[in-house]
Formats: structure tokens, sequence, C-alpha cells
């Protein structure tokens, strides 16, 4: 039995990696998180309460279990509100990182760290792994200085960088992009929506696999782990619309200029899955498939309640 730890695990990627971790009943499962566990399942694994940014508690969850591998999920991910509270996106984001490396290496345990295209400009997407990072918000800086940190500081480790991140679980502790569409057509809500900003949105099912198959392999180095169609937000929304059936005329078109954002966004990033897909096996869905898997959950959820 191989045991895994996962930081930030009432979060989207968290709960789906509990999930994936409970179809493997050869792995025990250290779910963590702030506060209650907010999973629909309580059985089939351990689940602690951690605050990764307290560098005692993490050392002594750690040393308590020993586990062989943490995949670290946990960050604050809110590309605005970082930029706004740049010391407190300190904390969670590079700080922590910092704590749970300490806590890795005094088990031995390899390390998977969940990072972002943001530590790009988005001038010369899509990228590859050894690509130069230059972020261009305080999020993508601190995700940049996470990395840093598990590189020279790590026994042993793997970065797993994704892009926009979307699902559904039954207790969301924030939306996403696909869900934020999906609500806005069915209310045929008046929406902007930026035709300059390209990404390869990433199931959050198909990100948990790609830190499984990461941890599973005990793989170093840094692996692109993303969805594979490349596509502009715009046309991100314009395909939720089409595969619901509900109509876009409440979109409109702009450029991201006209947003006036607290943070910049990169224009055009994207992964090369090469690397990914020939040392890990990894295989996303299409954005298509996804969508439907997301609606397929939404249904379930509906009829639970």
């Amino acid at each position: 039995m191989r045991k895994v730890l996962v930081t930030g695990s009432n979060g989207l990627l968290g709960q789906k990696l509990t999930d994936l971790y409970l179809s493997h009943p050869e792995v025990t499962l250290i779910a963590t998180g702030r506060g209650q566990n907010r999973h629909a399942k309580q059985d089939g694994y351990i689940y602690e309460m951690m605050d990764v940014t307290d560098a005692a508690n993490v050392l002594s969850v750690v040393a308590n279990h020993k586990p062989d591998c943490i995949i670290h999920a946990a960050a604050m991910t809110n590309v605005d509100a970082c930029e706004l509270n740049p010391e407190e996106c300190r904390i969670q984001n590079v700080q922590a990182t910092a704590n749970v490396v300490e806590a890795a290496n005094s088990v031995n345990a390899h390390l998977v760290h969940v990072s972002t295209d943001f530590i790009f400009d988005g001038k010369n997407g899509p990228y590859k792994e050894d690509d130069e990072p230059a972020p261009v918000s305080i999020y993508g800086q601190s995700k940049l200085d996470a990395e840093t940190v598990v590189i020279h500081k790590s026994k042993s480790w793997a970065i797993a960088r994704t892009i926009l991140v979307y699902g559904i679980v039954s207790d969301m502790s924030r939306s996403n992009i696909v869900l934020w569409a999906k609500n806005a057509l069915e209310k045929q809500t008046p929406i902007n929506v930026v035709n300059d900003q390209f990404r390869m949105p990433t199931l959050a099912e198909d990100l948990a696999t790609g830190c499984y198959l990461i941890e599973s392999k005990k793989a170093s180095g840094v692996f692109n782990v993303s969805g594979k169609d490349f596509m502009s937000i715009l046309q991100l929304v314009q395909q939720v619309g089409e595969h619901y059936g509900l109509s876009t005329e409440c979109v409109t078109a702009i450029n991201s200029e006209s947003l006036n954002q607290p943070a910049k966004r990169p224009p055009v990033t994207g992964f090369d899955l090469t690397k990914s897909r020939e040392i890990l096996g990894y295989n996303p869905h299409s954005f298509d498939e996804g969508i439907d898997i997301v609606y397929q959950q939404f249904q379930q959820l509906q009829e639970q309640t």
C-alpha cells in the first residue's frame, strides 16, 4: 500500500483527486484542507484539517502519516485577488509551498506541485516545458516563485502545469469558466467575453489523472497537463452555448484592454503535450467531451437534490 497526501482537497482539483484515488484501493489517501471536509463521500480515506500556511501544522500532519507522495493542489488562484492582495498571495502560494517542500523532504516523499500557464507572458504560446517563463501578474510570479522553491529545495519532485481548469462537484468553493458561461447563457444575462485570449481549457478529471500518472510512475521534472483543444475564450463560450443548445445572443465580444481587470493576462498560452503523452501516457478529453461530462454530472447532482 502506498500513501498519497493531497493538499487543497476541498477545491475542484482536490475533490476530483479524492474521486480518482477512491477508485484505487491499493492507495491510502490522506486528503487535507482548510476547514471541514467538503467532499460528498466521507468514507474510504482519511481527512485531516491542515493549513498549508502553518509550517508546524504541515510538518505535524505529514510526520504523522508519512506519505510516499504529496500532491500540492492548494493555492490562491483568483488572479485579480492576487493582484490586489500581493502579500496574501505570496503567503498562500510561495510560503505555503516552501512549508510543503520542507515537510515532504522530512519523510522523503515525492512532491507533485500543481502550477499554471500564467508563469508565461503569452507572447509565444503554445509552450513547451523548457520554455522561458516571464509572468505578467502577481499570481503568475507567485506560481513561478513556488516552482523555483520546488526545483531548488525538494529532494524528489515533479511539476504539473495546467490551464483554465473547469468541472463540477456538489460543494463548489468557487465557480469556473464553463459553469459561469452555462449559467449566463441559460439566464441570457448580457456578458462581455474576450476574443483576444487563447487557452487550452482543462477538464478537472484530466488534471487529476495527470497528477495520478506522475505520482504512480514517480515521474520527475516538469509536465504540461492541460486540455488538447486550443481556442479563444469567446470560442469557448460559444462552444458551451452550442453544446447545451443555448443562444449566445447575450454575448458581446470585446478585447482584453476594455475589461480593466486589476491583473494582466497572458494573451496566448496553450501547451505542447508531447512530453506528457510520451512519458506519462496522458491523453486528455476534447473540450466537447469535457463539457458533455460536466453536463452529465450536473444532471446527476440535480437528481440527488
